[in-house]
């Protein structure tokens, strides 16, 4: 019983390790794509 209650446990904070991991790449996705567009845009202003 306390040897399942322990994987559960486990699971949980590794699917929220994995949530937190994916946030974290999808923001750094956005942020690579709004600086292309800023440098886009300055490039396009010379």
């Amino acid at each position: 019983m306390a040897g399942s209650l322990y994987w559960s446990d486990s699971y949980s904070n590794l699917i929220q390790e994995f949530t937190m991991a994916d946030v974290a790449f999808v923001v750094a996705t956005i942020a690579v794509f709004v600086l292309v567009a800023f440098v886009a845009r300055g490039v396009t202003k010379l």
